[in-house]
């Protein structure tokens, strides 16, 4: 399926030159992040990777070395129809014309020896992308000890570790280089996680309607998808419009758009007079600003505390409402039938029922007839007592143990795989308050913890074996999340789900995006009416990664069909596209469009925008309101000293940074 691809040049002998990028991983994002720097930004970059197969696809014989030549291959035969084509625009095709290829070089482990030889001397930057957190934590301090002014990228699962990491490595720079700009300071470490950028499109796919948030300064934005207008209609732009999504897409059976899908793909950043000459596709628009929630933990799904329904069955407390009524039966025949007050006649049936009166010889007939049914009735509140003792003492002793989907339970997300991703989306689902059954084949699973403190009902199994999605309640769910890292596993449960319920919205996680095209046209073939949507966790994340590496916030990235929108925090300085001009000037459509000017001081300002308000459940002062300023009029200059959140395509962004690099003198 990937075709024959030419080696690419090892250069055993040739050593880096300086300024060059390094990328260490062992899966996806490393092959991904090192084509976005290579063939985006135009940088030198070399790739270590693990020799043997590649774990994350043991299903493909191909080595790593292999499918990186593979992914660098179709990357250059596709810039180079970009850039060979009659509608290539500046900076579409290959940018970094002259570049050498990547140095692909195989090694276990990122050791001493080999970060020498790969030139951690004298590159400008180094990403530590492997899978393993503690391998990345070592590399990275055997790196800062090498090149103390190199730029680090790390990735990351574990978000305190992270923030403390980057605060021991910023300061080993800080001693190493003395007076060193806080800016560059600031940039020189940076720890990200993969998990944290791709979970919220994840989630926000499988659920018809949901905004794409991306945080700043505390506040939201939010960007929504909206149909096409019909007939006299006119499109509501909301803030603006972010792009526009191909002509299918509202088409359950249509297919979305790529990069490689021509005129057909979505249009990133229109400008006005495209939004409005285009007719019959939906837009994707900056729809509403709003502040932040605190950073606060995910919900339970049914409540914080044990409630009545989960510590007694529905049999057992149909039964104690049976013996209540008949308990209230025999008080009130026995107010009717004897002078007796209420509280007296309460008494006595209470004792006959639980067989501590003494026999009314002496009594009235009815009297005597009410005791004995008193009687009978305490013979049966004796086995309920015993039952609800027991369940009671079976509740406690599951309490820790993993909940199980309930029957009534129906408008739920199914989610496949608590990995690394799957444990993040399901926090993200959790805190928009959706409820979820979780699917994971291994009971010692990374999520698994946190599914059990969250209460949400889990079915351990492997998820292509006949009743394990009839467990999830799939029947009566809203939507499937595939999130296992096996493609055929995907495809295999999304197959299996849609068998049971034809209109299931699906959303997979793909890596192969041929792979995802013969998704599609199955599907559509099998199910014209349901909706589906693949993404893949490298091509998302990889951005972020990238522009970190560039030296540059990524607020984050949200997915338009199959394509990526960037949200990035730049200073106007060095940037001839923006300094002086004015916010219309500076709009290109299809690259950027600047959206926000910071207008704090520059020694006040916050360097990391992304960081969400702390949660404090004492109730503290709310936090200062931010210095960002959205409405911006068209006629604004930008101002050298201005720092903007900008709307960037991919290659829009990689351009600008190319020109500030380029720009830089000594760089």
């Amino acid at each position: 399926m990937l075709g024959f691809v030419p080696p690419l040049p090892q250069q055993p002998g040739r050593p880096p030159s300086s300024g060059h990028m390094i990328v260490c991983g062992d899966d996806a994002l490393a092959r991904r992040l090192a084509v976005e720097l290579r063939f985006i930004y135009g940088e030198r970059v070399t790739l270590l990777l693990p020799p043997g197969r590649d774990a994350s696809g043991p299903q493909t014989p191909m080595t790593q070395r292999g499918r990186a030549a593979a992914l660098f291959g179709r990357m250059s035969a596709a810039m180079n129809r970009a850039g060979n084509g009659n509608g290539a625009t500046d900076g579409s095709g290959d940018t970094n014309a002259g570049v050498e290829a990547v140095r692909i070089m195989e090694a276990p482990e990122p050791s001493d020896d080999v970060l020498e030889e790969a030139g951690i001397d004298r590159a400008a930057a180094l990403a530590l992308v492997y899978d393993d957190d503690e391998r990345n934590i070592r590399a990275a301090l055997t790196a800062r000890r090498f090149n103390p002014r190199l730029r680090l990228v790390i990735r990351l699962y574990n978000r305190k570790l992270g923030q403390h990491l980057e605060e021991l490595l910023d300061q080993a720079a800080a001693v190493a280089m003395p007076g060193i700009d806080p800016a560059l300071l600031d940039a020189s470490t940076t720890v990200l996680s993969d998990a944290d950028t791709a979970a919220p499109a994840l989630a926000a796919t499988a659920l018809t309607g949901s905004s794409k948030v991306i945080q700043a300064e505390g506040l939201l934005l939010r960007a929504a998808e909206r149909p096409p207008p019909g007939p006299g209609e006119s499109a509501d732009p909301g803030l603006c419009t972010l792009a526009l999504l191909s002509s299918t897409t509202n088409d359950p059976a249509g297919a979305e758009g790529s990069d490689s899908s021509g005129d057909e793909a979505p249009q990133l950043l229109p400008d006005e007079r495209a939004v409005a000459e285009t007719t019959g596709r939906g837009t994707v628009v900056l729809e509403a600003i709003s502040r932040a929630d605190p950073d606060r933990p995910a919900t339970r799904m049914g409540g914080r505390g044990a409630p009545l329904s989960q510590v007694f069955s529905r049999r057992l407390r149909w039964s104690a409402l049976g013996i209540a009524l008949a308990a209230l039966a025999l008080v009130a025949a026995s107010l009717l039938t004897t002078r007796d007050g209420l509280v007296h006649s309460t008494y006595l049936t209470l004792l006959d029922l639980l067989g501590m009166n003494d026999p009314s010889e002496d009594g009235t007939t009815a009297r005597k007839i009410i005791q004995l049914l008193s009687g009978v009735a305490g013979l049966l509140l004796l086995p309920l007592l015993i039952a609800a003792v027991l369940e009671a003492f079976g509740t406690l002793r599951t309490a820790s143990s993993l909940r199980r989907p309930p029957r009534g339970l129906s408008g739920h997300v199914v989610l496949l795989g608590l990995g690394k991703i799957g444990t993040r989306v399901l926090m993200r689902l959790r805190e928009l308050d959706i409820p979820v059954v979780v699917v994971e084949e291994d009971p010692e699973a990374r999520g698994i913890p946190l599914a059990r403190s969250l209460h949400v009902p889990t079915v351990i199994g492997d998820v292509t074996q006949e009743g394990v999605l009839e467990a999830a309640k799939i029947y009566r769910a809203r939507a499937l999340l595939a999130l296992t890292s096996i493609d055929t596993t995907n495809l295999e449960a999304t197959l299996y789900a849609r068998s049971v319920k034809p209109d299931l919205r699906v959303a997979l996680r793909l890596y192969d995006d041929e792979f995802a095209t013969a998704v599609y046209r199955t599907l559509r073939t099998a199910h014209p009416q349901a909706l589906t949507r693949s993404r893949s966790v490298s091509h998302l994340a990889a951005p972020a990664f990238a522009g970190a590496m560039m030296g540059r916030q990524v607020l984050g990235a949200i997915p338009v069909e199959r394509k990526v929108m960037l949200f990035a925090a730049l200073e106007v300085a060095g940037h001839p596209q923006l300094e002086g001009r004015t916010v219309e000037q500076a709009f290109r459509a299809g690259a950027w469009r600047v959206l926000a000017i910071d207008a704090t001081p520059p020694g006040d300002r916050n360097p990391d925008l992304a960081a969400p308000p702390p949660f404090d459940p004492e109730g503290a002062p709310p936090p200062p309101p931010s210095g960002l300023v959205w409405d911006l009029h068209p006629g604004y200059v930008l101002r050298a000293q201005d720092r903007v959140v900008i709307a960037a395509t991919r290659r829009g962004l990689a351009e600008l940074l190319r020109r500030q690099r380029s720009a830089v003198p000594g760089r």
